[in-house]
């Protein structure tokens, strides 16, 4: 039998560049250089997909000993394979030998140098990268790019945006990218001016669209807390993806907005996109600052079905957001299950034991932390720790360990909690030298520190000296004009209280009103001084009025000692009856189950009157007739939340009664 030529059925050509692509993405590199040797060493940009594969796969054993053979072959000058290799060691965290790669070619473009300077730059070391940057003498868009961004990322703001200005004089015309770091930049300076010069830019070039240009756009007006503005932007674009999403979120989560951040974090997921561990940290941190444990709940949940519960940042920030909201088991839970060891999750968790004043129980996690993970924070928490648990003498042992074993500087927030931890315990004298005697410059939260315990101990010739340095700082801040005022009361001052009040009218001070609320199935129940808001106001306060009846029976005296002097005893306690935290106590009593425990958050410290009553109501709650159970209250726990331990004097409380 006898076949043509044109019948016989041959093998289809393989093109090599596309093979060997597939096989180096599929990490088969051993089988595509057996296949193709002889292809590979006729056209060097074959060996491309197998540098590429070694940095996809972060495998730098491999990428030397590939490195090697090209250096053996003959092909280590070659400007293309080099800029490929540096790009490779640059990735994998070798970058000392990506610089020698740059050092040993003949010939440079400027893609090799645009590698070398993203390097450095990622390496944090700028003064190299701007080196090489202004040694080229063929700069492209994209090196201008690389600069400006570097400068921008480690806050060199002003460089940054003064790189940008030489670019724009020598004819370059910005791209996404550029504007979105220059945008940056003026975020970062708090510049609204420069910010909206540069918007003028995004118009001019045609980029207002843009997805990446108008999140950064969005992201400068929120952080210079012109919130409306970004809003405009972000609803100006066609289409929100995850980005814009976020950049509106943690703008509102910026500007003090924790309920519109839950509501937009609805409306997010109502839109079909999916949130990412930036969102979950965004959210769960409102969830903290307005100690609504139901809803940061529902969001773990969340975090847990899309595999985001274990990322470091949203570890710690279910930390914190359990801690606020009472919820010290939870937080000590989630801290166990971690996956990573991270230093900023040990000083959450700190942080969480000083918050409810377990001051031994975060001295022994600290105890049990790594060498390399402590740092200046895990110390500022555990001194924040030792403050709430009065425990003053290992306080200022754990501060001299800082300084003098760790050689950690203390920094402004480190002496507040000093100062803090001095007054909790009386030593006022001592908190106030430390003060004049620091090195470094005060701030108002650290006088505030020290009028808050002068309060506390009823010091008033301290006090007003200490408001006198406040005055110099901030003459407007109506919360020490009420401290000063509640000292004097309580030495009853009453003249010295007057012209306090009257200074405040005098500069038109405004106290700022007092706001409790709680959480219960999901909806948050908000009381004001005096609320008669409330559809039930009637049973609260003949409810209220029965409990006051009942405590005094059992020995509960009202402290009336800040309130007006020119009321009657009777006034007085009237007045304090009508404290917005009462009133939410007495609503929670009325409409949550018998053992469920009452979380009341407050948006101002006002200790005077009211922890007295709590505990009063701690020892015997009585008989509930509406409802015709009783509640018996095993415990009653204070809490000063804090959005975080840096800031000695947030003002929000809470009880929780077991």
């Amino acid at each position: 039998m006898h076949c043509s030529v044109s019948s016989v059925v041959r093998p289809l050509s393989v093109d090599p560049a596309t093979a060997i692509a597939t096989l180096c993405s599929k990490g088969n590199l051993r089988e595509a250089f057996q296949r193709f040797r002889l292809n590979i060493f006729t056209n060097t940009s074959l060996f491309t997909p197998f540098i590429q594969s070694c940095t996809t796969r972060q495998s730098l054993p491999s990428g030397k000993q590939l490195h090697c053979l090209l250096v053996v072959s003959g092909f280590s000058s070659d400007k293309f394979i080099c800029n490929h290799l540096m790009s490779m060691y640059s990735k994998l965290g070798d970058f000392p030998s990506a610089v020698a790669v740059y050092g040993r070619m003949r010939k440079k473009n400027y893609m090799s140098s645009n590698i070398l300077i993203n390097g450095y730059v990622r390496a944090g070391d700028l003064v190299n990268a701007r080196k090489v940057f202004d040694e080229m003498s063929d700069r492209k868009l994209t090196t201008w790019n690389a600069m400006i961004a570097g400068l921008i990322q480690f806050e060199f703001n002003e460089e940054g945006l003064s790189l940008f200005r030489e670019m724009h004089g020598l004819g370059f015309s910005p791209d996404e990218y550029t504007l979105g770091s220059v945008f940056s930049g003026s975020a970062g300076l708090r510049s609204v001016s420069i910010g909206q010069q540069i918007h003028g830019y995004t118009i001019k070039y045609g980029l207002e669209l843009d997805l990446v240009v108008n999140s950064s756009l969005a992201h400068m007006y929120m952080r210079n807390g012109k919130l409306q503005d970004g809003e405009i932007v972000i609803r100006s674009m066609p289409v929100r993806n995850l980005v814009a999403w976020n950049t509106l979120i943690m703008g509102n989560a910026q500007n003090g907005c924790p309920e519109t951040v839950l509501y937009l974090y609805k409306m997010m997921k109502i839109s079909g996109c999916r949130p990412n561990k930036i969102t979950f940290v965004t959210v769960l941190s409102s969830c903290s600052d307005l100690a609504i444990r139901g809803q940061g709940q529902q969001i773990h949940a969340e975090a847990i079905k899309i595999g985001a519960s274990s990322v470091v940042a949203v570890v710690s920030s279910l930390i914190s957001m359990y801690s606020k909201c009472g919820c010290l088991g939870d937080a000590a839970k989630a801290f166990s299950e971690r996956e990573d060891e991270d230093e900023v999750m040990w000083s959450s968790m700190i942080s969480a034991y000083g918050f409810h004043g377990q001051g031994d129980e975060a001295i022994e996690l600290f105890n049990t932390m790594a060498e390399q993970t402590i740092n200046e924070v895990a110390f500022l928490n555990l001194l924040y720790a030792c403050s709430h648990s009065g425990l003053k003498d290992k306080g200022l042992e754990l501060f001299d360990m800082m300084v003098e074993k760790y050689g950690f500087k203390p920094g402004l927030k480190h002496y507040t909690c000093v100062v803090d931890l001095l007054g909790r315990a009386g030593c006022l004298d001592q908190a106030e030298a430390i003060i004049r005697s620091m090195p470094i410059k005060t701030d108002i939260v650290i006088w505030k520190t020290l009028l808050s315990a002068c309060n506390i101990h009823k010091n008033a010739e301290m006090a007003q000296r200490v408001f006198k340095e406040i005055l110099q700082i901030d003459p407007n801040d109506s919360a020490c004009y009420v401290l000063l005022a509640n000292v004097h009361a309580s030495a009853k001052r009453w003249r010295d209280v007057s012209e306090v009040r009257k200074s405040m009218r005098d500069k038109n001070v405004k106290k700022e009103a007092g706001i409790s609320w709680f959480e219960h199935k999901g909806e948050v129940h908000q009381f004001k001084m005096g609320d008669r808001s409330q559809s039930k106001s009637k049973e609260i306060y003949s409810y209220l009025k029965e409990l006051t009846l009942e405590m005094k029976l059992k020995g509960y005296k009202p402290d009336t000692a800040s309130v007006l002097h020119d009321m009657d005893e009777e006034e007085k306690e009237s007045d304090l009856v009508q404290h917005s935290e009462k009133l939410a106590v007495a609503f929670a009593l009325m409409i949550l189950p018998e053992g469920a425990p009452i979380r009341i958050i407050k948006n101002l410290r006002s200790l005077s009157g009211v922890l007295s009553t709590q505990i009063g109501s701690g020892s015997h709650l009585g008989r509930k007739h509406s409802a015709a159970r009783e509640h018996e209250v095993v415990c009653c726990q204070l809490y000063l939340l804090k959005p975080s331990p840096q800031e000695m004097l947030d003002q929000r409380i809470e009880w929780v009664l077991k």
